[in-house]
C-alpha cells in the first residue's frame, strides 16, 4: 500500500484568533483513495454545496477554497435539477419534488415514496455537539438535534444494503427487470463510511471499478460501521487542494459537470 499523505500537520499558532487545520489522510492502494477526515471539530468545517447551473468538481473545488472536493447526489442532466435532497445551512435548498421531469416519469412517479426516502449523508447538531449520521431521508433526527449539512444518494450499504427498497433494483421473483446507477456493473464509485464516529470516504476509480456488492465486502473489511454511495461512474470525483485530482477517464478529461459537492475546510 502507498500511503500518499500521511497527516496534515496542524501548526499551533499562540496568538488571538487563531485556527485550526483539518486532519485528512490519503490512501492509495490498486485504483481506490481511502480518505479519513478526523477529530470533532473537522465536522463543523464539512459542508455541502448545490450549483445553480451544472459545474466539475475542478470548478467548484477552486471556486469554492476547500481543502478537500467530493461528488455527491443525482441529478438529471436534461434539465440540471437535483434528483436528491440537499440540506446546508440547516436549510433544504434542493428537492426532487421541484424536478417537474420526476413528476412526469411514470414509473419514478409510481415508486416516488422509494426514491424519495433513499440514504443521505448528515451532519447533525445536538446542543453543540455535532455528529455525522447515514440514514434513510424520512429518519428523523433525536430530540434537540437539528440537520446542519445533508445530502442524498444512496443506497445503503452497510449495515444491510438497501437496493430493492431505495428503488435500484427491481425484481420479478429472482428475474432482474429494473437497474439503476450500475448497481450490479462494475463502475468507479463515490463511497461514504463511518467508523468510530468519523467519516471515511472511498473515491473507487476506473482503474478498479466495482459492482455494489464488491463495495459491501469491501467496506465490511474497512471496518465501518455504515456505509452509503453517493453518484458513481462517471460522476466520480475528487480534489485535495491543488495535489490531487480523480475524475473519471471515460470523460472527455474535464470532468462531468455535476450538480451537488462535498466540501471539507
Amino acid at each position: 500500500m502507498k500511503k500518499i499523505l500521511a497527516s496534515l500537520i496542524c501548526l499551533l499558532v499562540f496568538s488571538v484568533g487563531a485556527g485550526y487545520c483539518t486532519p485528512i489522510d490519503i490512501e492509495y492502494n490498486d485504483g481506490i483513495y481511502h480518505i479519513t477526515v478526523s477529530g470533532e471539530k473537522a465536522r463543523k468545517k464539512v459542508k455541502v454545496y448545490a450549483s445553480q447551473a451544472l459545474m466539475t468538481n475542478d470548478e467548484v473545488h477552486k471556486m469554492s477554497g476547500a481543502v478537500l472536493t467530493v461528488n455527491a447526489g443525482f441529478f438529471d442532466p436534461a434539465n440540471e435539477k437535483t434528483m436528491s435532497y440537499v440540506t446546508t445551512g440547516r436549510q433544504t435548498i434542493e428537492d426532487p419534488i421541484m424536478n417537474e421531469n420526476f413528476l412526469a416519469n411514470p414509473v419514478l412517479r409510481k415508486n416516488m415514496a422509494k426514491v424519495l426516502n433513499r440514504t443521505e449523508f448528515r451532519v447533525v447538531d445536538c446542543d453543540g455537539k455535532y455528529r455525522y449520521e447515514i440514514v434513510p431521508h424520512n429518519t428523523p433526527v433525536d430530540f434537540t438535534c437539528s440537520v446542519v449539512e445533508a445530502v442524498q444518494g444512496g443506497p445503503l450499504i452497510l449495515p444491510d444494503m438497501r437496493l430493492e427498497e431505495e428503488f435500484f433494483l427491481v425484481k420479478d421473483g429472482d428475474t432482474i427487470v429494473r437497474e439503476s446507477c450500475s448497481v450490479l456493473h462494475k463502475v468507479a464509485r463515490t463511497v461514504l463510511g463511518l467508523k468510530d464516529g468519523e467519516l471515511h470516504i472511498l473515491i473507487i476509480t476506473d482503474e478498479h471499478p466495482m459492482d455494489m456488492y464488491e463495495v459491501q465486502a469491501l467496506c465490511k473489511k474497512l471496518g465501518f460501521d455504515r456505509a452509503m454511495a453517493m453518484d458513481g461512474g462517471s460522476s466520480t470525483s475528487m480534489n485535495y487542494k491543488n495535489k490531487y485530482k480523480v475524475i473519471s477517464l471515460k470523460g472527455d478529461g474535464y470532468g462531468r459537470k455535476l450538480k451537488s459537492f462535498i466540501l471539507v475546510y
